[in-house]
């Protein structure tokens, strides 16, 4: 396959895989720092080193679109010792770590589609790249590969982006059906993709089993809680330079990664603002300490705004006259939809570049607010996205959920599933035994008051 975007074509001259990435001479530090990152993934390691024995993965082309980072590339290695083919493209275009990407070619040769920075057309052909593999398992993080997938399997391609587009037409009615059909199951990394798949399921569109990751227990209460908050924080921290002490600090949405993005802004010292529009999540908000209200009421008081609801126009225009001069707005949910950008940047008077993924907005009667990295995952963009020691397992639950979906290819259908609860317990358990942390176990009187309706008072 020919090498996409302007990347030159390495895989003749130098017999490395195809691949985009900015430069492959960043590959030595790119590889240092996944050894530093694998030095903390030790649940991965683990399974790892089974798959190298086992090779559960054997004869599947697994094409992955994920945040390209140092814990992915750690996750990629681990498919490959289980004796996968793999490829992969970046879930977002902002979250590439390009000394990683480098690496995964030239150090680890796995063919890689991911530039930092990259516009729409080259993102949505790092995405054909993957599709072209003909991939027996995919794994999304958001969804934009099962999406792309499906439409192109059922021709709908009013709409999607000119080179799905292409891709679909170039395959033809047998082609596409051919490319769909050999697809046993997928999985997915993170919230917003698990929405968006139970709606393709909803909707009767969904082809194969998906295995929602991000439902495991030991993704969505230690990732999403723990890792999205310091992550958050640490790029809100290093793209400004506050002090977040003493700052109101608002959080759009107390979901898992809402509670902890509030969580560790009030560890930093900050005055915590929630907004909801879920009565049962705003009412444990509120007993967890934080104030809640609408948004049109934290606008006004806001010095950094957050959102991670996952949702569309949190933040729109019609906030604009209400932000403090200032005011930092960012989001840390998937899409760079929380925050109408075309809309705010329609009433600016002027914006420049204050700091590196820090545009300001000079409003009207001269206030300026100050937009992170795009609206994207600021977490991603403006830092390193979580701590290994998190997605340690989170990957776990990803490599599991492969070597799953392989086990019960053909007996699965077309909906989405969690993983089954003894393998999240088990990646629990593996977790603890890294930590050098050990818990009680039952007594057999224990088990069998706790199977029995006939003990009482």
């Amino acid at each position: 396959m020919r090498v996409l975007g302007n990347a030159p074509d390495w895989s003749e001259s130098m017999s490395l895989p195809p691949h985009d990435v900015l430069n492959l001479d960043l590959a030595a530090a790119g590889a240092r720092r996944i050894a530093w990152a694998d030095q903390h993934m030790p649940v991965l390691a683990s399974i790892r080193q089974r798959f190298e024995r086992e090779k559960p993965l054997a004869g599947q082309r697994l094409a992955a679109c994920l945040h390209v980072t140092t814990e992915t590339a750690n996750l990629m290695r681990t498919l490959v010792a289980g004796g996968a083919e793999v490829r992969l493209c970046a879930s977002n275009p902002l979250s590439t770590q390009d000394d990683v990407a480098a690496a995964l070619v030239a150090a680890h040769g796995i063919p890689t589609f991911a530039v930092k920075g990259e516009d729409n057309a080259r993102y949505y052909r790092h995405i054909r790249a993957c599709l072209e593999f003909s991939p027996t398992i995919t794994m999304d993080d958001g969804a934009d590969l099962v999406t792309s997938l499906l439409f192109v399997a059922r021709g709908e391609l009013d709409g999607v982006h000119p080179e799905i587009r292409a891709f679909a037409e170039a395959l033809g009615p047998a082609g596409r059906e051919s490319l769909i059909a050999g697809v046993i199951g997928s999985t997915e990394e993170t919230t917003t993709g698990v929405i968006r798949l139970r709606a393709m399921e909803r909707d009767s569109v969904l082809r194969f089993p998906v295995i929602a990751v991000n439902d495991s227990d030991t993704k969505h209460l230690f990732d999403n809680r723990y890792g999205t908050g310091q992550s958050t924080m640490d790029g809100i921290i290093r793209a400004t330079n506050l002090l977040i002490s003493g700052l109101t600090v608002v959080v759009a949405g107390y979901g898992w990664c809402g509670r902890g993005v509030a969580m560790r802004a009030h560890g930093l010292g900050a005055r915590v603002v929630v907004t909801e529009i879920d009565p049962v999540k705003a009412l444990e908000a509120a007993m967890d300490g934080w104030q809640v209200m609408p948004m049109v009421e934290a606008a006004r008081i806001g010095d950094v705004i957050v959102t991670v609801t996952g949702n569309t126009r949190v933040l729109t225009p019609a906030h604009a006259p209400l932000f403090k001069n200032g005011a930092v707005l960012c989001n840390s949910g998937h899409f760079d939809v929380e925050i109408d950008i075309p809309g705010l940047r329609a009433l600016a008077v002027d914006r420049w570049e204050a700091r590196p993924f820090v545009e300001a907005l000079k409003l009207a009667d001269g206030r300026v607010i100050h937009l992170l990295a795009e609206g994207r995952l600021v977490n991603l963009a403006a830092a390193e996205g979580h701590p290994a020691v998190v997605m340690d397992m989170s990957f776990a639950n990803q490599a599991m959920a492969a070597e799953h979906l392989v086990q019960r290819a053909g007996s699965l259908r077309p909906q989405v599933f969690r993983l089954p609860e003894e393998l999240d317990k088990g990646i629990a358990a593996l977790k603890l035994e890294t930590m050098g942390r050990s818990i009680d176990v039952l007594t057999a009187e224990q088990e069998a008051y706790l199977a029995s309706w006939r003990e009482g008072t």
